[in-house]
């Protein structure tokens, strides 16, 4: 199944670690760590290999691909002998990112990016392309005509107003050029009554939001041991340093608040109500691609005992995500082979935020995987059929 991954932030530090990821992966160069696909539970033959593998996108950034590995590399994000061997592979993946086209009113935007996922597709005859949105995080946005509906949005589109965030906007031209979309982001992105109503028109899944790769991650694994143990949670505190790109972003209030709601859900669904304390993230430009969370739980046991527990996790954003991101674009190819239509509710394992409202259990959320890829090997959908009703 000859798969295209367009990637929107495709010069960023995610999306370059995805890529020289895959060229190893399919080159023999390196093993499949950190991708949850290859392991024996979720390895399936109905998903692309590495070698289906094709990568285009957009951006901002005009830095060579090239150039950013080599950066990673010396920054200990990427193994530097990986760089060096895959050279004529990352020039060919250079020549398929384009500059994003921002800058046009949003009817231009939306034709632009359309055109050039067709000619992606087009030129590697690709049985699909995956829209995968790793671009820095969007504040959120206030109300406007795609919570109406996609008539109400069509119409502000056409009348020339700007409706849509950057996020929504290549979720709209993804569903407009029949292809999946995946939001890696905290970002809006397909979650718009408008879009969702667009992705089912086109018969068409998608998934997101915000990428679960580090404290979030571990939260998901401790607070259903809480629930489970009928131990009251008072306080849960964290703090989160980060640096790069995504740091930088995120030193902005609006960005920074979108953020930190998206990880602050797990808590809430999980525990049944939400503990004193919050999370706040900091930009510490010296430790760049890499990441430190501080974390402090108080919590009550049998007869108010009080106790406590802290932890701390430090990793390289980078390296966590992009395995994931892989991950997801197989996967949602897969589901999109399969007929699945609508958010791809199974997938909430990779995310902080997800689309429907299942456990935020690690463990809940691992057998909805596994779920998916058995329905994906036998050709059944959620209704037992050939194909997935409407999610």
């Amino acid at each position: 199944m000859r798969t295209g991954i367009w990637l929107v932030g495709a010069r960023g530090s995610v999306a370059t670690t995805s890529i020289v990821g895959a060229l190893a992966l399919r080159a023999g160069l390196a093993e499949p760590t950190g991708c949850v696909t290859e392991l024996p539970e979720l390895r399936s033959p109905s998903l692309p290999t590495f070698a289906d593998l094709r990568f285009g996108g957009h951006d901002v950034v005009t830095i060579p691909l090239v150039k950013k590995a080599e950066a990673l590399a010396a920054a200990g994000v990427l193994p530097a002998r990986l760089v060096a061997a895959i050279p004529d592979q990352l020039a060919t993946v250079e020549s398929e990112i384009r500059p994003a086209p921002a800058d046009l009113p949003p009817t231009e935007m939306i034709a632009a990016v359309v055109a050039d996922l067709t000619r992606f597709r087009d030129r590697y005859r690709l049985d699909r392309v995956v829209v995968v949105n790793v671009s820095t995080t969007e504040p959120a946005p206030p109300s406007h005509p795609a919570h109406a509906g996609l008539s109400a949005l069509d119409a502000a589109l056409l009348a020339g107003e700007t409706v849509l965030p950057v996020s929504s906007t290549y979720a709209y031209a993804a569903f407009t050029a029949g292809c999946p979309y995946v939001d890696f982001t905290p970002s809006t992105g397909a979650r718009l009554p408008a879009l969702a109503e667009l992705a089912r028109q086109r018969r068409l899944p998608y998934a997101g939001h915000d990428g679960k790769t580090g404290e979030t991650l571990v939260k998901s694994v401790l607070a259903p041991m809480f629930a489970m143990r009928h131990l009251r949670v008072r306080t849960w505190s964290g703090v989160n340093l980060l640096g790069g790109g995504d740091g930088a972003n995120l030193a902005e209030p609006a960005a920074n608040a979108a953020k930190s709601a998206s990880k602050q859900r797990v808590l809430g669904e999980t525990l049944g109500y939400v503990p004193q304390g919050r999370t706040r993230i900091d930009y510490v430009d010296d430790i760049g691609d890499f990441k430190t969370a501080w974390d402090l739980v108080t919590f009550s046991g049998f007869l108010g005992t009080g106790m406590r527990m802290e932890f701390t996790w430090h990793g390289c954003d980078s390296a966590l995500a992009a395995p994931l991101v892989l991950d997801l674009a197989r996967l949602t190819a897969a589901a999109h082979a399969a007929g699945r239509v609508g958010p791809l509710t199974e997938l909430a394992f990779f995310f902080k935020d997800p689309f429907g409202t299942g456990s935020h259990s690690l463990a809940e959320q691992w057998g909805a995987l596994r779920g998916l890829v058995r329905q994906l090997d036998t050709g059944t959908g959620q209704d037992g059929g050939s194909r997935a009703v409407d999610a």
